[in-house]
């Protein structure tokens, strides 16, 4: 089956740098377009980035500029490298994929970062 984990939130003061990471297992995953969600407290869950299977990348206006997401698809990860953190930052952050049996979400990872 399908699964995604996250891993790498923590803590981290404003204007720190923080890198999330998503293992994928159960499929084929060079051909999927991976995506990051989050989802800040009292607030609907939003995407915040996707890298196509080409590598081709998209971004929430908010977020571009200071996040990147990138891909290994030797080891079956993706990756979001966050920099210039902000407290509005603040979310469980997860990944997830549009496969053929369905959508498939991991756990979540959270990020705090302080006022």
């Amino acid at each position: 089956q399908v699964r995604l984990v996250e891993s790498g939130g923590d803590l981290v003061q404003p204007g720190g740098s923080l890198r999330l990471a998503c293992a994928a297992s159960g499929l084929n995953f060079r051909l999927y377009t991976m995506n990051w969600y989050r989802q800040a407290p009292e607030k609907e869950r939003e995407h915040v980035a996707s890298i196509m299977a080409s590598g081709s990348t998209t971004y929430v206006d908010s977020v571009k500029g200071r996040f990147t997401i990138s891909r290994d698809n030797v080891y079956n990860r993706v990756y979001l490298q966050m920099n210039n953190l902000k407290p509005e930052d603040t979310a469980v952050y997860y990944c997830q994929v549009s496969h053929a049996n369905g959508d498939f979400w991991g756990k979540g990872t959270r990020v705090i970062v302080p006022s």
